[in-house]
């Protein structure tokens, strides 16, 4: 049985890349982030991670809903160039997962 990956994994991973190439100090200038929305679906943040070489990064930003001032959202991490790929990429792939269009479609609403 093939060992099925988690966020969490694909985090750990990236960052131990990271620290292997650039060691523990980390410069953050030049950098932009992509806040992943809630609920994005798994196999969209892989491909955003893995096509852009984007960071998985995990960070607590203010937001507003009921009772919480602060939560821990996941956001990619890489140059404006990336992000901005990666945003429209990000688009259009939850536009057609919507749809029920995308190729890896899971939508049950749409089947």
């Amino acid at each position: 049985m093939s060992k099925m990956l988690n966020l969490e994994d694909l985090i750990a991973k990236k960052q131990a890349e990271k620290e292997a190439k650039e060691g523990a100090n980390v410069e953050l200038e030049g950098f932009y982030d992509l806040v992943i929305p809630p609920g994005t679906v798994m196999s969209i943040i892989y491909d955003l991670v893995e096509e852009f070489n984007l960071e998985p990064i995990n960070r607590k930003m203010p937001v507003k809903i009921a009772n919480s001032e602060e939560r821990e959202v996941l956001v990619l991490r890489g140059s404006l160039e990336q992000v901005q790929a990666a945003e429209k990429f990000l688009y259009e792939e939850m536009n057609a997962w919507l749809e029920g269009d995308s190729k890896d479609s899971k939508n049950p609403d749409k089947a």
